[in-house]
């Protein structure tokens, strides 16, 4: 679904996924970046417990709400930064500490 020309690699920003460096592309969103890095799951749904994905893409659905830089945000609506530290909360238990 989101893959790129293999004769080009695209410019990638170096970001904290839960605890762990990883590379996302550049110039995309964090749900994009994400997706194209195969981490599918956005968040643990806090009343069922199951596992959640970026839906729409645009900012409408809540389905990739996530920790970026201590607050709360819709990761298809954040654009990937260097240096951003996120946190996906998939352990149903885990709430975070942000608002």
């Amino acid at each position: 679904m989101f893959k790129h020309d293999k004769k080009k690699r695209p410019d990638t920003v170096s970001v904290i996924l839960d605890d762990r460096a990883v590379d996302l592309p550049a110039r995309v969103s964090v749900a994009a970046g994400l997706l194209d890095i195969g981490e599918i799951i956005s968040r643990t749904s806090p009343s069922s417990g199951k596992p959640c994905a970026p839906h729409c893409l645009m900012g409408v659905c809540f389905e990739c709400l996530m920790e970026i830089d201590g607050v709360k945000r819709q990761a298809c609506m954040t654009e990937a930064r260097e240096g951003m530290v996120i946190r996906r909360h998939l352990d149903p238990e885990d709430k975070g500490d942000c608002p």
